[in-house]
């Protein structure tokens, strides 16, 4: 077999299928030069593994001697069905491109998801320091309140432990 660019994108075994038919032909043009020849006179030296291939091929022969406008439809729907089998196969084999593409991009977005969830962490840190450091002004500035002879204003502090003891209660 000789590369094609009619068959790029087919597969092995299409162009095998291709080539086998192209011999059937060949066979059925000599078959009907000479008349005395059986139609099955090949069906016992199949080979096993390709035995299925040949059977079909000849079904598909017989259908159009038959009906020639029906066997250009079915013939038609036949390479469809083949190239939508092939789709599929191809769809479900991943290359290891395609893995190595999937694992890459699953690595990225769980490095996404971790650096999300650190940049949560940090943020809710840095809020609860804000407020943290936001009381401990405001009790400092009560507790470094002075009176007009400069003692420390008791009532202030009084007050702001009574609400820190009610607050925790």
């Amino acid at each position: 077999l000789t590369f094609s660019p009619m068959f790029s994108g087919r597969g092995f075994a299409f162009q095998r299928k291709q080539q086998i038919e192209r011999q059937y032909r060949k066979l059925l043009k000599k078959r009907r030069k000479v008349p005395s020849q059986q139609d099955d006179q090949f069906t016992d030296t199949y080979p096993e593994h390709l035995k299925h291939l040949y059977l079909a091929e000849e079904e598909m022969l017989k259908k159009r001697r038959r009906a020639p406008d029906a066997s250009v439809l079915s013939e038609e729907k036949l390479n469809k069905a083949e190239e939508s089998v092939m789709t599929e196969g191809r769809s479900k084999k991943k290359t290891s491109n395609q893995k190595a593409k999937e694992e890459y991009e699953k690595i990225q977005a769980e490095r996404a998801r971790k650096k999300e969830e650190a940049e949560k962490r940090k943020q809710q840190r840095e809020e609860a320091q804000r407020l943290y450091k936001q009381k401990k002004m405001e009790a400092y500035k009560i507790f470094s309140k002075k009176t007009k002879k400069g003692q420390p204003n008791l009532n202030l502090q009084m007050e702001f432990l009574l609400q820190k003891i009610q607050q925790n209660t």
